[in-house]
């Protein structure tokens, strides 16, 4: 599968693990959601670090998960980290550095 296939497929992942959490600062019953934009954000995390901040940048928006980072002692704080952790994991598996 060429690069760019792949930078795609993640890309609308990302994009739809995005908007399915929309809201989820106010979700704290729910931490299935803070997982997922976790997993959202590690995806973007690590695919900055491959080279592909334009095109992040031209996907989704800033998440606002910063201005909470204090939550992470909490269980959908963690929820949060652990998916990120993951989201950024499993997407350097897959895509190849440029």
């Amino acid at each position: 599968m060429p690069d760019s296939e792949l930078l795609d497929q993640l890309l609308a992942l990302m994009t739809r693990l995005t908007e399915e959490t929309e809201g989820y600062l106010d979700r704290q019953d729910d931490p299935q959601l803070w997982y997922n934009r976790g997993y959202a954000n590690g995806m973007a995390a690590a695919l900055r670090q491959l080279g592909h901040s334009e095109r992040i940048d031209q996907t989704v928006l800033a998440d606002p998960y910063e201005v909470a980072r204090d939550q992470n002692h909490l269980p959908w704080g963690k929820a949060y980290e652990h998916g990120h952790d993951m989201g950024t994991k499993e997407t350097f598996e897959v895509m190849p550095a440029r």
